[in-house]
């Protein structure tokens, strides 16, 4: 039998788009060979994975995992909601969420993990391409973790157990009851999810983006003198600090607070002081230029007919 060399291996993946557990098996089985590898793999359905890679992927899940005092969410795409609404896409999903929550938010990192059911994370991904049937990929990960406390969490529009569109993750660091805690987590994670601010509070917020909004509030005010300009731009960033930053906006559950003063307020409920230190929100989709069809066209030219 031949050798199997890691050069073997990657020119199969190069070729057919294959996990490298499959590509090796492919080889072993061809004796090295690596057309006949292709075609193996060809009838075992795990090549088509290549002729899926270039499609855009903007739905899936957002997959949510919180254990102790640290939290992930991962963005899993597919083609369609309809594979969403697959058990081995879904059980896909939860099991990257599980490796990510160990591996970290590198999603080079949870790619090349151990995936419970043996290779890698990659190799899960792609044999579930050429399982299923449509091009997915493992987009964005990021988690939440506090020294003490919770790390609250909501999804919204969730379809299935740590599973939904939306997903939001929020670190209450304090040594009060943990249960509360979880609640009061939970209630700001929706509020998160409600009105998707920028950051905790204006430290957090890209000077870039604080740069554009005080040159659209020149814009809107330009000839006024430079001292009463100064002070219209204070006042309105001020403003806009209360729409877009975390601590600053008015709570949701309880307009007449904003949400620093809603934490405050918890910590005698709670048994302690509580302090939020972060946040993340995952949209699913968010960012991704769709690609757009029309149906009705698609259905004709399929059928050989003009639309």
């Amino acid at each position: 039998m031949a050798a199997i060399t890691a050069a073997m291996v990657k020119e199969l993946r190069e070729t057919s788009g294959a996990g490298m557990m499959d590509c090796k098996a492919a080889l072993e089985a061809n004796d090295g060979n690596i057309e006949a590898a292709v075609d193996w793999l060809r009838k075992k359905g795990l090549s088509k994975a290549a002729k899926k890679s270039g499609r855009v992927a903007a739905e899936g899940l957002i997959g949510l995992k919180v254990d102790g005092k640290k939290g992930v969410l991962v963005e899993v795409n597919s083609e369609t909601d309809f594979v969403a609404r697959n058990d081995a896409f879904q059980a896909l999903v939860r099991s990257i969420a599980t490796v990510a929550h160990s591996a970290g938010s590198d999603v080079e990192k949870i790619s090349n993990a151990s995936h419970p059911a043996g290779g890698t994370v990659a190799e899960a991904i792609q044999n579930a391409i050429a399982t299923i049937g449509e091009n997915m990929t493992l987009r964005r990960a990021a988690d939440v973790t506090v020294s003490e406390g919770v790390v609250g969490a909501y999804l919204h529009t969730s379809i299935a157990d740590g599973l939904g569109k939306i997903g939001v993750l929020v670190g209450l660091k304090s040594s009060g009851k943990a249960d509360e805690l979880a609640a009061l987590g939970r209630q700001i994670a929706m509020h998160v999810a409600a009105t998707n601010p920028l950051a905790l509070d204006a430290s957090g917020l890209d000077p870039a983006t604080v740069a554009r909004e005080k040159a659209v509030l020149a814009d809107k005010n330009a000839g006024k003198p430079a001292n009463v300009l100064e002070k219209i731009i204070e006042s309105g960033l001020k403003t806009y600090y209360k729409e877009v930053c975390l601590l600053e906006q008015a709570y949701i559950h309880d307009p007449s607070k904003t949400v620093g003063q809603a934490v405050k307020d918890a910590a005698g409920k709670v048994g302690a002081p509580v302090e939020l230190t972060a946040f993340v929100r995952y949209a699913l989709g968010e960012g991704i230029e769709k690609q757009e069809s029309d149906f009705a066209a698609e259905v004709a030219a399929a059928s050989g007919v003009k639309a």
